[in-house]
């Protein structure tokens, strides 16, 4: 069998936590921070999990990760 091909735009986005999940960065936090709330902004650092119902997609996207 041939090796498959990570997708190399998932590999930057998505990590793998001890326990197995995938972990994601949240959006809105790149540019015009100027009118988001220091409280918003604060909370968007945080990383958050993947959805249940991504998994399968991120899985076939990332087979080595």
């Amino acid at each position: 069998m041939p090796k498959i091909k990570t997708h190399s735009g998932a590999a930057k986005r998505f990590r793998r936590t001890g326990t197995g999940a995938l972990k994601r960065g949240k959006s809105h936090r790149s540019h015009i921070l100027t009118k988001k709330s220091t409280k918003r902004k604060r909370h968007l650092r945080d990383a958050a999990t993947v959805h249940d119902n991504d998994i399968k997609m991120i899985n076939r996207m990332l087979p080595y990760v």
